[in-house]
This record gives C-alpha cells, structure tokens and sequence, in this order.
C-alpha cells in the first residue's frame, strides 16, 4: 500500500533550467496507459530540513553504483535507462550529502511497471506530480528521480552535469550560488532547488550555445 499522500494544490508545471514554470503536458507521452496525475501530490507534507554542504566525497560514485544495480534489479522486466545526475555526480564539486539519480521509463503513467518494484526494493515514495516521481531511501541519502524517456529535463540534466565535469569556473560558480544560498534558512529542499534556478540557466547557456 502506498503512504497517504498530500495534496499541494500545485498546477501541472515545473521549473525547467530556464528559470521559467513549464507546462508539462506538452510533452510527448508517446501514448500514456492512461491519463497522469494533475496535482503534486508530497507524501508526508513539507519537510523543514538542515541543509548543508560538504565537500565532495569518493565514495559518492561508488554509492551511485550499488543504487544502479540495485534499481537495475528491481526493474528487471522494463526498458529503462539510469544516471547519475545532481552535483555528487561532478567530481570535485561540494555538495548535499544525496545521490540523485534519474530514472528514464517508457510510460510514467504505467506505475505498476515500475513503483511497486522500487517500493518493494525499499525505497519510499515522496513525490508523484506531473510526468515525475520521486522515491528514496528511508535515509533520505538517495533521491531517485522517475521521468518518461524523452522528457527534456533528462537531457538538461545530463548537459549540466556533463558541463560542470569540464568547467572549473562554472563549478565553482555553481558552489558559491549554493554556498551563498544556503546561508539563509529553507522552508523545504523544493524552494532551494527552485532559488537556484537563474544561475543554473545561465550557466546551461553556455554548453547550449555549442550544440
């Protein structure tokens, strides 16, 4: 059974890398199973969390791996694609002790191909909104991102994280935005996240500038 969920009363859109809410029934669902959710939906509410944070860490690779496989198991029987996103993706990049990891799925809407394994692999849902799920640890160390193959977030993700990986000064950009940001108290990780959406829109310039 699935935790109660919350309902937020948040409309069908999210920040893209622009900066900018986007309407995320323009995407091309590839004929869903069935309609997706309207609303975000955040299992046990808002959570006012300490954020901060630490230097990069070695062994942060080797726990994306051990998640890969483990998630890689678990969805055995789908057609899926994994990576390592987020800053604990970028070596040498300080960053919040949690491994975000994108899950591509050909149907976002078809859970029972994928929720109930993960759920049952032991991590826990905390967001289902539109064209996006969220599952974790219980630890809350390991953010696993579900999206639809083809969803634009998943190569903005990727060229930002690729970008950071050859970029001395857009890295080091990106940790003082987050350094100075986190100097200030957080309602929730969401308005972090969301604070940090005009330096990370100018910084994907720059690689979309040579595509």
């Amino acid at each position: 059974m699935l935790p109660r969920k919350l309902h937020s009363g948040r409309p069908a859109c999210r920040l893209n890398y622009e900066g900018q809410w986007e309407d995320t029934h323009v995407m091309d669902t590839s004929k869903p199973r069935r309609p997706d959710v309207l609303e975000t939906e955040l299992v046990g509410g808002v959570e006012k969390r300490q954020l901060e944070l630490t230097a990069y860490d070695y062994r942060w690779p080797g726990m994306y791996l051990q998640h890969q496989r483990r998630i890689g198991n678990a969805l055995s029987a789908a057609e899926i694609d994994i990576d390592h996103i987020g800053s604990t993706s970028v070596p040498g990049l300080a960053a919040k002790p949690i491994i975000d990891i994108v899950v591509a799925v050909l149907d976002i809407t078809a859970e029972e191909e994928y929720l109930h394994a993960l759920l049952a692999a032991g991590y826990q849902l905390r967001v289902r909104e539109p064209g996006h799920r969220l599952v974790r640890t219980p630890e809350r160390d390991v953010h696993v991102h579900i999206l639809q193959k083809g969803d634009p977030a998943i190569r903005n993700f990727i060229l930002l994280r690729d970008h950071l990986r050859t970029s001395v000064d857009d890295r080091a950009l990106y940790e003082d935005t987050k350094r100075d940001l986190l100097a200030h108290p957080w309602d929730d990780m969401n308005a972090y996240a969301e604070a940090k959406s005009q330096v990370i829109a100018a910084i994907m310039a720059r690689p979309r500038r040579h595509q």
